[in-house]
């Protein structure tokens, strides 16, 4: 596919939040806004912006074809993988697979779903797997650091609740969790509760920490009125250690800036203190990837940056997140998912390329989760009902 690309930047619009917008419409944006940037994002993961501008003769600005051609089989043998031309990645297969397990469970989620449900998805279930252009398990497309769900809980049998320590600590847990957020819509601090639960299977420090505040973020997002500033807001008054550290230097440098281009080096030298990778991203620094609660995974702080730097708007965050580069792929998923949430546009070409390309039906996992999600709404209310009701009986009030 031929690569679209434009010489220099434009500048983001006025925001694009849409109070208005209503749960269905969030959700949708949400799952449809994160598969479109991670298809978007993996033809050029790994790369620098330097490396992009070179190899694409501009930003890239749409769907490209894979960085290395006809030869995307052998180029890399360790991942022999078609990034590119529309297709997704792990990131989206894994956001698919969490929420059928919100369709099975019908309820709020926890590690042990992640056991029951997710687990045995990943491994008995062929589905079609774009990168691979072929029907395979989930389990034999996504990174070792989702394979390790499966050694320690279906082969190891570990407390599924523990499961994730000994991972390397990356951002394989947080690329999924936009269901949890959306689940949990207009109440951040409850999706990050939820989201460190099941994270809980598959990572651990900041890993883990990533995947509570991206679920918080895009139940953030979906707040009536949210703007990019409110999902920072939320997420900073529940982050922890590095984390947090983290998204307040990046998104401190990220209001400077209003075109993704200009922001590109800036929010890369505000992450790298919290970063353990390194400066070379296919050559990890010897601390690369180890727990810490002085550091922070890249790509979340990022995203919020470049969410920030769009003023909500999906097509210039999503962007900004794909020509940042290193790993772009979860940058502009997330990113994406938030701007979606906030009722940003998600453009129809892009979809529609994507879904085509990928042989998935993007909009049919979003009708599922907003009918799980308005069930689950309804038995929270029941269920707080009930409490409010006993503790009452307890305590009366006066």
């Amino acid at each position: 596919m031929t690569p679209a690309s434009h010489p220099a930047p434009v500048p983001a619009p006025a925001p694009a939040a849409a109070p208005e917008a209503k749960l269905d419409e969030r959700i949708t944006g949400a799952l449809v806004g994160a598969a479109v940037g991670d298809a978007l994002g993996g033809p050029v993961e790994g790369y620098t912006p330097e490396q992009i501008l070179e190899r694409h003769g501009g930003r890239v600005h749409g769907v490209v074809g894979p960085w290395n051609g006809d030869r995307w089989r052998t180029a890399r043998p360790i991942a022999p993988y078609h990034k590119g031309d529309g297709h997704v990645t792990d990131d989206t297969l894994m956001t698919h697979a969490l929420v059928r397990v919100y369709d099975r469970v019908r309820d709020h989620l926890d590690a042990y779903a992640v056991a029951e449900h997710l687990v045995p998805d990943m491994m008995t279930t062929p589905r079609w797997i774009p990168e691979l252009e072929a029907e395979a398990l989930p389990l034999q497309r996504v990174f070792l650091a989702e394979k390790w769900l499966v050694a320690r809980i279906h082969y190891g049998h570990i407390d599924p609740r523990e499961a994730g320590t000994g991972n390397i600590v990356n951002c394989g847990a947080a690329m999924y969790m936009a269901p949890v957020g959306l689940v949990n819509a207009a109440d951040p601090r409850g999706a990050y509760a939820e989201a460190l639960d099941v994270a809980g299977a598959h990572q651990s420090s900041y890993g883990r920490e990533a995947a509570g505040v991206f679920a918080a973020a895009v139940a953030a997002a979906c707040m009536p009125g949210a703007t990019a500033e409110s999902v920072v807001e939320a997420c900073l008054a529940l982050a922890k250690d590095g984390t947090r550290a983290a998204i307040e230097s990046v998104c401190e440098v990220a209001r400077r800036h209003t075109d993704f281009e200009s922001a590109l080096r800036p929010l890369r030298e505000a992450v790298a203190p919290f970063d353990t990778v390194g400066p070379d991203y296919r050559a990890p620094s010897l601390g690369a990837r180890r727990p810490s609660r002085l550091h922070t995974i890249e790509e979340l702080p990022v995203a919020l940056g470049m969410v920030l730097v769009a003023r909500g708007d999906y097509r210039h965050a999503v962007l900004g997140s794909v020509n940042y580069g290193r790993d772009c792929d979860s940058i502009a998923t997330m990113a994406g998912a938030v701007a979606g949430a906030l009722g940003s546009e998600v453009p129809s070409d892009w979809a529609k390329t994507v879904a085509e390309a990928s042989r998935l039906d993007l909009h049919a996992p979003a009708r599922t989760l907003t009918e799980v999600a308005l069930q689950i709404h309804t038995q929270d209310v029941r269920r707080r009902r009930a409490h409010e009701s006993a503790f009452t009986a307890l305590a009366p009030v006066r």
